[in-house]
């Protein structure tokens, strides 16, 4: 069911409905089971089915909405990671259609789109505009067309109605953020929802998107790594950059040779954590789609709508207080940490000793020269997390709203990492922007003596004999 004309649904109450209908339908398909189940069906066999009808139904459901709802099916890309190969598979292809079968805009509503934002002579300042869309997002989509001075520009449209659908989304998500205390109830999850709100609420503003655009493309200018188009024109819903010609890393990741992935994958990371000492921003939205790698091999990024203010006052210091008390300390100066940075109230107890244990597979991202992180490696640390048991510390645990962001940005960007298999200096790359990581590390060498990569000094101890004996 689509709004009249063939465009994504923007009415709320069609939107709830459908919304409403994927639990109901879940439930159908789980009672149908049981009954196939009585007639001698193999319950794997109807599990299976049962997992790939719900993966489909919900990724055609998100797709079509568009809006919070698309922006949750990318998230969802990370859960997918997590599951097991043969519980994830439905759930790949159903979001893989998602990113590629989004349905788009007729050219009609273009038309009124451009006519609204750009006025009626809009096709005047055009030398060429295709009708056909070259890529979507998850608000809008994306035409090429060729500018009046003879470039190739990317003009980027929001869906009529985009905004009022995600507003409501969004207080959807308010009214239903009280069901997240079953899972986390010591979190103060109406901060971090508002939080979350807010970056999506930055999302629609066009204005402030083209702001962080030209800050980011005047930051990275002549960079032998990067490159970020220059903002043609922005007026209403229509931001027109420069066009980028390039390959998706959807492409990548699901063909490219494993030593360009591992590039790709470094370079991905670069880009996220210098943004901030570069910028003044963090950039929140590093999913595959965003990046394009270039015909000369620097990285293209696109989309500038979820960035925000970065660090805040608060983040250094809590990066600082928990990895010493990792590196250089121990349970007490953990929960302390913890508790004074706000991810563990005050008032009650938690198990600091599971925290650690949850906590040291990532340390293993600092403590060796080079490390390799894939799905394998995010799937363990994915179903740690996400444990249902009562026992399961993060249920104890909260987290501040202001690192809400952050969050945001360090779970796609790691998710991308690991669809990649990337391997390389991965520490390296992280204590070049991170001056209080580097504190802690190099106290940690004051302290024990020792290089933080431990493997790599045992190897180093294990052949020195070879070598004496062959100077010999």
């Amino acid at each position: 069911m689509r709004d009249v004309g063939g465009n994504p649904p923007t009415r709320k109450v069609v939107r709830n409905a459908k919304l409403a209908a994927l639990p109901v339908a879940f439930a159908g398909r789980r009672a149908a089971g049981a009954s196939k189940r009585a007639l001698g069906r193999p319950a794997a066999e109807i599990d299976a089915d049962i997992r790939l009808r719900t993966a489909q139904h919900m990724f055609e459901v998100l797709g079509e909405l568009k809006g919070c709802a698309a922006k949750l099916g990318q998230l969802l890309a990370i859960y997918e990671l997590g599951l097991p190969p043969e519980l994830a598979e439905p759930y790949g292809i159903a979001l893989s259609r998602l990113q590629d079968s989004m349905p788009p805009m007729l050219p009609a509503t273009v038309h009124e789109a451009l006519t609204a934002s750009l006025g009626s002579d809009w096709r005047a300042q055009f030398r060429q505009f295709d009708d056909r869309r070259a890529a979507s997002a998850s608000i809008g989509q994306v035409h090429r067309a060729i500018w009046h001075d003879g470039r190739t520009v990317a003009v980027k449209i929001m869906y009529p109605g985009a905004r009022a659908a995600v507003l409501s989304d969004l207080d959807q998500l308010r009214r239903m953020s009280t069901l997240a205390s079953v899972f986390v109830p010591n979190a103060d999850v109406r901060a971090v929802t508002e939080q979350l709100a807010e970056c999506v609420r930055g999302e629609l503003d066009f204005a402030a998107e083209a702001d962080h655009q030209r800050t980011f493309a005047a930051a990275y200018a002549d960079d032998p790594d990067f490159v970020v188009s220059s903002v043609v024109l922005q007026r209403g819903d229509v931001i027109i950059t420069e066009w980028l010609d390039g390959i998706p890393l959807t492409r990548l990741v699901d063909s490219g040779a494993q030593p360009e992935r591992d590039r790709v994958g470094m370079l991905a990371l670069r880009f996220v954590f210098s943004s901030p000492d570069r910028t003044g921003l963090l950039y929140c939205d590093p999913h595959p789609g965003n990046f394009r790698v270039l015909p000369d091999g620097r990285l293209g990024v696109v989309d500038f709508g979820a960035c925000t203010a970065w660090p805040t006052p608060d983040f250094r210091p809590m990066v600082h207080d928990i990895a010493d008390a990792l590196f250089n300390g121990g349970p007490a100066e953990l929960d302390a940490a913890m508790r004074r940075h706000e991810f563990a109230d005050r008032r009650h107890t938690f198990d600091v000793e599971a925290v650690a244990e949850q906590l040291f597979p990532y340390t293993e991202l600092l403590r060796h020269d080079t490390f390799r992180v894939d799905s394998n490696w995010l799937r363990r640390r994915v179903q740690v997390a996400l444990n249902p048991r009562l026992t399961n510390v993060n249920r104890q645990l909260t987290m501040p709203a202001y690192y809400t962001p952050f969050a945001r940005a360090i779970l796609t960007l790691l998710g991308l990492c690991c669809r990649l298999g990337t391997s390389g200096p991965i520490r390296d790359e992280i204590l070049r922007w991170s001056p209080e990581l580097t504190e802690v590390l190099d106290r940690y060498r004051a302290r024990t003596g020792q290089p933080v990569d431990l493997n790599a000094a045992r190897l180093r101890r294990a052949s020195a004999p070879t070598r004496d004996a062959a100077a010999g």
